[in-house]
């Protein structure tokens, strides 16, 4: 299959067949518009386009939706869902003199790809937007906790479903790099996903805390808040004159460094490759039990490797017998 000649005059129609799949984030009303009553409309979905689609449960105000099949299928799905909001917003004006708003679907695409839907000095995403008449916007941020970005696209179901079709070829034609971790909507205020860990005799220590540690996105400016370094024993320090790099130091018992390392180092340098960060591990100091890792680089990467590193403590503490309450 060659896709990789311009897309221009092709039509969703000529779709390549390859199994695709696209994720969605989307509001809680939303997602009540297409599951419809005792899932009524989301069951009709599926069986006329031909998609699988999934919708992830939880109580967070977003939900995130997974449309997976080929490309065709994608396009009669995405076309269905956008011709269901066009038909909501159009009751909800009849009796208003504000024109109805266009269609809005916010995608998620993986950051290493977001390059290559932008083009050079944005040429590709103007293609697609002379091309399809949509309206398409790529978030200059990643989505909290992840490598991924929002990627909006706002207009008639059609041009939805066309724009959608030329997303669909850049993918194909260039693949994610690395690794991505998904972006997963936060649980609604006063729910937990995860308790702390308690061990067999009930010990709770500074260890299971700082396993459990989940790190927030720090934007651009903003520094680890000094209550939470303290909470998890995150000592923090910013290297003078340098507003653009800063470091990070975290304390890791000796007996879980290695789960950080991994075997020859895969470990750290697919956390230092995700981040974007330096990380440096000190050795072994007589006397200690722990052991010095330092993090130097922006915020964003700083946040997104702490939160890698301490995923990999989480993990292994669970595997050492932990239960999560």
């Amino acid at each position: 299959m060659d896709i990789s000649m311009t897309t221009e005059n092709k039509v969703p129609g000529e779709a390549p067949s390859v199994t695709l799949t696209i994720r969605l984030i989307m509001q809680g009303k939303d997602v009540g518009s297409i599951i419809g009553k005792k899932g009524d409309t989301i069951k009709r979905f599926r069986e006329e386009s031909g998609a699988r689609i999934n919708i992830s449960d939880g109580s967070s105000p977003e939900r995130i939706v997974t449309i997976t099949g080929s490309t065709e299928n994608i396009l009669k799905a995405f076309n269905m869902i956008g011709k269901k909001f066009e038909e909501d917003m159009k009751a909800a004006h009849v009796n208003s003199s504000v024109p109805v708003p266009p269609v809005t679907l916010r995608l998620i695409v993986p950051a290493s790809q977001c390059g290559s839907l932008i083009g050079k000095g944005g040429s590709k995403i103007k293609e697609i937007r002379e091309v399809t008449g949509a309206s398409i916007q790529v978030a200059g941020d990643m989505l909290p906790n992840s490598t991924e970005r929002a990627v909006t696209v706002s207009g008639t179901p059609d041009a939805i479903s066309q724009c959608v079709y030329h997303i669909c070829c850049v993918m194909l034609e260039s693949p994610p790099k690395g690794a991505t971790i998904p972006y997963k909507p936060r649980p609604a205020s006063g729910t937990s996903t995860s308790g702390p860990v308690v061990f067999a005799g009930g010990q709770l220590t500074k260890l299971h805390q700082l396993a459990l540690q989940q790190t927030p996105y720090i934007t651009p400016g903003t520094t680890l808040p000094a209550a939470l370094a303290t909470q998890f024993g995150v000592q923090t320090a910013s290297q003078p004159g340098n507003h653009s790099s800063q470091t990070h130091e975290l304390t890791i018992p000796n007996e879980l460094i290695g789960c950080i390392i991994g075997k020859g180092g895969c470990k750290i340098n697919e956390i230092r490759q995700c981040s974007g960060a330096t990380i440096k591990i000190a050795g072994m100091q007589e006397g200690s039990t722990d052991r010095q890792v330092t993090i130097t680089g922006t915020p964003e990467a700083i946040s997104m490797a702490q939160f890698l590193i301490n995923t990999r403590l989480r993990e292994e503490v669970s595997g050492m017998g932990g239960l999560v309450l």
